[in-house]
């Protein structure tokens, strides 16, 4: 097609015909190759558009292409992303490493490396549009026929996760066993009910989500973003940071070398502990940290030692505290002064 459209348009333009009539058949170029391959006018020159962006721009891509190597789906995938890519030095970057994944991956898992691609190497220029498009969120309504209709949400990727995750979690422990709804119907209505502010909104679910951030992100160092473990969504590292202390929701920060990619850290960034925590601070301590107090750990709320932001969500700075004991805490008539740790059978 490629082949055929440059030789057309040579032909025309070393013609003596009129500019109006060259203008003519160099539109009807795409109609002719339509008419030979069963494509219509608007397939074949979306086929030719990222087409043409590979071949002049990508050569170890093209090259692969043409000897059968990858096929065209991957090279549409491939166009695409480079038309994202703003800077040349980018573009090259992507020529020298995309073929060698192309080859062994499918084009699922190369689409979703591309978008990554393009959130590591102009992460800068990633972070401008996604706090650009973070502008336009919205809610939309639309009634359909047989009394029904659509609830649409357009809102940051973290925030849909953490709304995936509860409806899911939720409609999955229906609370009565002669429940006979589907799962779907059970998560329609969680979700209807949270929305207009019914019990069940009151019920909230524990979410527990995995980022991944490069370490030099978390430093600081460069611009980037926050990746979520199944690698479906990413966002601003910023963006993450500023809602892991509200909700109900529980973030794990896994921090990575950024070159290669090795775990270097996992984290809980979030005011509530994770069920794990929890037990394991029951195993420490085993009652109340209230002097005296022997209430179960078990039945006890588990307290920040230096309140969060401030302080973590990690085993040495939470205890157990009883409803009691906690309220004087946080009323500042009690504070983490004794008991700090299990005493020792030597003491």
């Amino acid at each position: 097609m490629l082949s055929f459209r440059d030789a057309e348009l040579d032909r025309i333009a070393a013609s003596t015909d009129s500019p109006m009539k060259q203008h003519v058949e160099r539109g009807s170029v795409a109609l002719t190759i339509g008419e030979a391959s069963g494509m219509s006018e608007g397939q074949v020159l979306y086929r030719l558009s990222f087409s043409d962006t590979v071949r002049d721009q990508s050569p170890t891509t093209w090259e692969a292409f043409v000897d059968g190597r990858i096929d065209l789906a991957r090279v549409r995938e491939i166009g695409h992303t480079i038309d994202q890519l703003k800077r040349a030095e980018s573009v090259h970057r992507l020529d020298r490493r995309v073929v060698g994944y192309a080859e062994t991956h499918t084009v699922a898992e190369l689409r979703a490396w591309l978008k990554a691609f393009v959130r590591r190497v102009e992460a800068d220029l990633a972070v401008e549009r996604a706090d650009a498009e973070r502008e336009r969120r919205y809610v939309s309504v639309k009634h359909g026929d047989d009394s029904m209709g659509w609830l649409s949400a357009y809102l940051p990727s973290h925030e849909l996760a953490a709304i995936e995750d509860r409806y899911r979690k939720a409609a999955r422990r229906p609370a009565d066993p002669d429940d006979k709804r589907t799962t779907a119907q059970r998560e329609a209505d969680l979700l209807a009910a949270w929305c207009t502010e019914s019990d069940a909104s009151t019920s909230a679910i524990d979410a527990n989500i995995a980022v991944t951030v490069g370490a030099d992100v978390l430093a600081g160092f460069n611009p980037g973003f926050a990746e979520s473990s199944d690698g479906r969504w990413a966002v601003p590292a910023a963006w993450i940071a500023a809602v892991v202390g509200s909700g109900s929701t529980f973030w794990h920060r896994i921090v990575v070398d950024p070159i290669t990619d090795d775990v270097l850290a996992h984290e809980y960034i979030g005011r509530l502990a994770p069920d794990i925590l929890k037990i394991g601070l029951q195993f420490l301590h085993g009652t109340c940290q209230g002097p005296g107090c022997m209430v179960p750990a078990r039945f006890c709320d588990y307290d920040h030692r230096i309140p969060f932001p401030q302080g973590p969500t990690t085993g040495d700075n939470l205890g157990p505290f009883c409803r009691r004991h906690h309220g004087y805490k946080g009323h500042g008539l009690l504070r983490w002064t004794t008991r700090l740790q299990p005493e020792s059978p030597a003491a």
